[in-house]
């Protein structure tokens, strides 16, 4: 299993972690700042799903505005993630 780190941008979370195993199932995300509850809930409702599935679900989500999201800068990530080991 392999950790991933990424630095969000232009949203409250400061920083968003996930292991992705063999198979690129999506396993222990966390974000460090943010809204807790629905940060939780995603990590909770995504744990050994499909990272390219998860990100196309994620991706574009907005909040307040911002052209992005802690969920699409989740997103993101992943397809930076799938790209590193593919």
């Amino acid at each position: 299993m392999k950790n991933f780190v990424y630095q969000p941008q232009r949203v409250c979370s400061k920083q968003i972690s996930f292991d992705l195993d063999e198979e690129n199932k999506i396993h222990n995300v966390k974000f460090l700042g943010g809204c807790p509850g629905n940060l939780l809930a995603i990590g909770k409702l995504i744990e050994g799903k499909d990272a390219k599935e998860i990100a196309d679900i994620l991706r574009g989500n907005d909040c307040g505005g911002r052209g992005t999201s802690c969920g699409d800068q989740l997103a993101i990530a992943i397809d930076g993630a799938l790209k590193e080991t593919a």
